[in-house]
């Protein structure tokens, strides 16, 4: 079972950027894929964007254009660039290693923008 640790989050202003990272305890390339999501308070989680083992890439509707997944094989590491962030944008991210329908779960990090 891999272990999970996202970090980067924090208060940003409207506009601004902020760049997540996500480091595994192991190797994150026996997962079909990694995946960012969010959960902002009273609403359910949701996928942000992801990244399978191939290097090709998802997105929700919304966060197309502004942010962009990346990872690191040889760091056991993926990122969410967040860029032209927004109020509503402000939540708790999460990092998910996925594999078969299974995911394994970081504790989250917070990302709070304000307006």
């Amino acid at each position: 079972q891999v272990q999970l640790v996202e970090s980067g989050g924090g208060l940003v202003r409207a506009g601004g950027s902020l760049r997540l990272s996500c480091a595994a305890s192991g190797s994150i390339f026996s997962f079909n894929s990694m995946e960012w999501h969010r959960q902002a308070l009273g609403k359910q989680r949701e996928l942000v964007a992801g990244i399978t083992t191939g290097g090709r890439t998802m997105y929700a509707d919304s966060m197309k254009g502004r942010f962009t997944p990346s990872r690191d094989d040889a760091k056991n590491t993926v990122y969410l660039q967040m860029n032209s962030l927004k109020p509503e944008d402000t939540a708790v991210y999460y990092c998910a290693a996925s594999s078969n329908g299974i995911h394994y779960w970081g504790p989250g990090t917070q990302v709070t923008v304000s307006s």
